[in-house]
């Protein structure tokens, strides 16, 4: 078994000690994590795995100015000797800076000055602490090195991506790019409409198994009609689905008394994406099947099963019209629960399996959702999104980016209550001004990608159901939240 050993800072808080038992070790090309066991006794972090190699910890930590984040260390190689834990995730953080800001300067992007003085400045904080790493200040010295590193990180992927979208405006003066909303239950109030319309030029309708065939055989359509022809009557662009959500959500209660195998689980998800997509594939061109098929435990155990399954729902939408545009959906694309899970596929190695069966795809949903358990990722910042974001534009398919926020940590009445926000947190938590400034800076991230198709908020309004609490854009009450406004700026300055 693999061992790895941290020493911890003495005065480390009691709430980030707690939150240590959920490190892991990652690793191989995509640098995912592997099974593991995390345990603090004292002041001594210990992590066991099954594998026998070197890895990079990634653990929970408060990062000053920036909030309760995943950091992250170097590749470390196994020993007896314990690692302080606080130097080498500053040295993590260092080195991932550094390596960026050469990557993207031999591309082309210019440093900077004062960006280039935030690097050395975190550079040379990061060799004072190693002068100092037996002096009784050493930990207090890595954070602030941690914090420099983390500073320069953020300024660096800013400077990233006001470049590259002026660089794209030159050529393209408005982008092609959708940036949607997912109307999960009703079109907007109509006071609410312009606001909509000023922020978005495209809508997602989920159309809702539970909703529309609440019975088994007896389809409602009245509800998915009214809102498909509003959206249309307004000129937006409409996304469908996902269809089928492989996490449960919006599966009607019937399914689990005649999905008695996978085969029939499969004919029964194959049949109603059938069904939606007869109806309405004159009308709506793109078509998300699924959300989450790499989700495991509610439709199919084994990754195998998993890509059986989306590929039979896939295949029943393509036989209704060959040229429809497909997308294919992810959740936790850093491969959180991988942590915890013994799977055969990250996250990304199940989509590269998935596109070598030669199913043709649009585009790739990955769920960007921090701070949302058991559905999300662990907060991490807009570096560690970008590195993601490049990673799977390996795979040669559009992206499709869903972001979810939470404004605040309690579970709104029209919540999932299998959900909540626990999961790391941005800047000073859970608020509406850390909604509003998160979703500016990933936004904007993934609008200056140029293989990213659709950037989409995970839902218009806390007011009815939704999966992601407090994640929408106007809160219980109707009232328009802050976060709206950033996303208002990015669409006139850049969208169509």
């Amino acid at each position: 078994m693999g061992i790895m050993n941290f020493h911890l800072p003495p005065a480390l808080a009691d709430d980030v000690r707690r939150e240590l038992e959920r490190a892991s070790v990652t690793g191989g090309q995509d640098n995912m994590p592997y099974p593991t066991e995390a345990a603090v006794e004292r002041n001594r972090l210990t992590l066991r795995r099954s594998v026998d190699e070197s890895g990079n910890l990634q653990t929970p930590w408060r990062i000053a100015d920036f909030g309760q984040m995943l950091a992250s260390t170097a590749t470390l190689m196994e020993r007896d000797a314990a690692y302080p834990l606080a130097i080498e995730l500053a040295r993590g953080k260092v080195n991932q800076v550094r390596t960026q800001a050469a990557e993207w300067t031999l591309g082309g992007l210019l440093i900077p000055p004062a960006l280039d003085d935030n690097i050395k400045s975190a550079t040379r904080a990061f060799s004072r602490t190693l002068m100092a790493r037996d002096e009784p200040g050493a930990d207090a010295l890595a954070e602030d090195a941690l914090a420099l590193a983390w500073q320069a990180g953020h300024q660096l992927v800013q400077t990233y991506v006001q470049t590259v979208l002026a660089i794209r405006q030159e050529r393209q003066t408005k982008l092609e790019t959708l940036l949607s909303c997912r109307l999960e239950a009703g079109e907007p109030e109509v006071a609410d409409t312009p606001q909509f319309l000023q922020s978005f030029n495209a809508v997602t309708i989920p159309f809702s198994w539970r909703a529309i065939e609440p019975s088994s055989g007896r389809y409602a359509w009245d509800e998915a009609d009214r809102l498909l022809n509003w959206a249309l009557s307004k000129g937006l662009t409409v996304i469908g689905g996902p269809l089928i959500d492989f996490g449960g959500r919006n599966l009607p209660d019937w399914l689990w008394d005649q999905a008695t195998d996978l085969h029939t689980t499969s004919m029964l998800l194959a049949g109603f994406a059938d069904q939606v997509v007869r109806r309405y594939h004159t009308r709506i061109r793109t078509w998300q099947v699924t959300g989450g098929s790499n989700c495991a435990g509610v439709l199919a155990q084994r990754d195998e099963e998993l890509i059986w399954l989306t590929l039979r729902i896939a295949n029943a939408v393509r036989r209704v019209h060959p040229g429809l545009d497909l997308i294919v959906g992810l959740a936790q694309p850093w491969g959180d629960y991988l942590a915890e899970q013994d799977r055969s596929k990250t996250p990304f190695i199940f989509a590269d399996d998935l596109l070598r069966t030669g199913i043709k795809l649009a585009a790739i949903d990955l769920e960007l959702v921090m701070g949302i358990s058991p559905r999300g990722s662990y907060c991490r910042d807009i570096l560690d999104a970008s590195r993601l974001l490049d990673l799977y534009a390996l795979l040669g398919v559009p992206i499709q980016a869903t972001l979810a926020y939470p404004s605040n940590s309690a579970l709104p009445a029209n919540g999932d209550p299998n959900q909540k926000a626990n999961l790391g947190y941005w800047r000073d938590g859970y608020s509406e001004a850390g909604q509003a400034e998160w979703g500016e800076a990933w936004a904007s991230l993934a609008l200056c990608k140029p293989f990213v198709r659709t950037v989409q908020w995970s839902h218009w309004t806390d007011a009815l159901p939704h999966a992601f609490p407090s994640c929408g854009l106007l809160n219980e009450q109707g009232r328009a939240k802050q976060s709206l406004r950033p996303l208002t700026a990015l669409r006139a300055a850049y969208l169509k």
